[in-house]
């Protein structure tokens, strides 16, 4: 019960849905998603430890870049309903799109000029 207390909070956030659907199918640095989100650094961290403590996403660090990606690392089955139904929930809303067309130009940036 635990888990999915702490799941449910951390889907409690906009940001971090938001956070969600753009990890979807895609591995991407904290600078994109700062970039995307169009918050302060330390509000993404923030909403990202949330997220990676609840076991919804992955991180990986090469050199002085951290990317995060959905988790795919052994999800348990509730981890793996919840992103499930979270990416197909949000699919028809308008933010997503929105997000969607502002990630593809973010993605042809590069991470220096972020």
């Amino acid at each position: 019960m635990n888990d999915f207390i702490t799941i449910t909070k951390a889907l409690a956030d906009e940001n971090r849905v938001r956070i969600l659907t753009a990890l979807e199918d895609r591995e991407l640095c904290v600078c994109q998603l700062i970039a995307l989100l169009q918050l302060a650094p330390s509000t993404v961290s923030k909403h990202l430890w949330i997220l990676k403590q609840a076991g919804l996403i992955d991180l990986r660090k090469e050199g002085r870049w951290s990317y995060y990606r959905l988790a795919n690392q052994n999800p348990s089955e509730l981890v793996t309903a919840t992103l499930n139904w979270t990416l197909t929930a949000t699919r028809i809303c308008s933010q997503t799109r929105k997000d969607q067309e502002k990630l593809q130009k973010i993605l042809k940036m590069n991470l220096d000029e972020l």
